[in-house]
């Protein structure tokens, strides 16, 4: 399986493309998981293995209708991922004890882009980039940074080694602000080189959660729109994969 899937062209109910139609835009956030994809060092690569095709799968039952099933093997922080307090936390909630509501709901994009490693992602830059937007940051709103790093380096070896981050100060401003997820399109909301896990530690502080290895967030920045990006239900989870969108008024 390789970076593009297998999927092809998006497919259409028989009777009619009209039957997806929606009265609101959605954008996707999440990248695709595949064997070979950039990982944050130290998780388990994605692993596929063909559980069954359809010619086996008729072969072995024998009938004349088939199914096909993959196996994989995975860490809970592959890809587009969100994480539990839990993870940074030794006392926090796990997955599924975690309220839900962190994970959807209001949300804005701040753009950071002009930030590059081995520069941090501060207050000064962060309150630049509310002040140049046209939504404000509300209490209980989720917040995005677009940093374009996904767009430049994605899916290089730099992707995963060098990227800038938010400094303690940057994580404790969007906490201050009452943000309860911060979400951002690098493998994490730390800076490469940042061994303090400044914004990790600053979530556990303040009980919130982080979202990682966002992508098309250049759609978003200046926007206000609903976020959802729901994990699965791993029991003691630290974190899960998830398929996170934006909705917009049409």
């Amino acid at each position: 399986m390789t970076a593009e899937g297998a999927a092809g062209a998006a497919p259409a109910p028989h009777l009619g493309e009209d039957l997806l139609r929606r009265e609101t835009k959605v954008v996707d956030l999440t990248r695709e998981i595949y064997q070979g994809m950039p990982l944050w060092p130290g998780h388990q690569l994605p692993f596929v293995m063909v559980n069954q095709t359809h010619e086996g799968y008729k072969e072995r039952w024998h009938c004349d209708f088939g199914f096909e099933a993959h196996n994989w093997l995975i860490s809970e922080h592959t890809g587009t991922h969100t994480d539990a307090i839990f993870e940074y936390d030794a006392d926090g909630p796990t997955l599924d004890t975690i309220r839900l509501e962190y994970y959807y709901g209001p949300a804005t994009c701040l753009d950071v882009s002009s930030v590059r490693h081995p520069d941090y992602i501060t207050e000064t830059v962060l309150a630049a980039a509310e002040e140049a937007s046209p939504v404000e940051i509300a209490r209980g709103d989720i917040v995005l940074l677009y940093t374009g790093h996904g767009e430049r380096a994605y899916p290089r070896e730099e992707f995963v080694t060098t990227y800038a981050g938010l400094s303690e100060g940057g994580a404790r401003w969007l906490a201050e602000k009452g943000v309860v997820n911060i979400g951002i399109d690098t493998l994490s909301i730390d800076h490469t080189d940042d061994t303090n896990y400044s914004g990790h530690r600053v979530c556990g502080e303040y009980q919130i959660v982080n979202t990682e290895n966002l992508t098309n967030l250049d759609q978003l920045i200046g926007r206000r729109f609903q976020y959802y990006g729901l994990p699965l239900r791993f029991r003691a989870g630290t974190g899960s994969p998830i398929r996170a969108i934006a909705v917009l008024d049409s």
